[in-house]
């Protein structure tokens, strides 16, 4: 339903902020878990060189 109401509409601004809510909604998990991984990492080959 959600799908045809946003193709029958005119201008496509309310697809393309749907479609960019979509990629935000998306990347924000990657964001979190590469820098968690990235301080895991950090943190483990400082004490390894220690």
């Amino acid at each position: 339903m959600c799908r045809a109401v946003l193709e029958s509409e005119e201008g496509q601004t309310t697809a393309e902020g749907i479609n960019n809510g979509i990629v935000y909604l998306m990347a924000i998990p990657y964001i979190l878990v590469g820098g968690l991984g990235f301080f895991i990492y950090r943190k483990y080959f400082k004490l390894k060189k220690e």
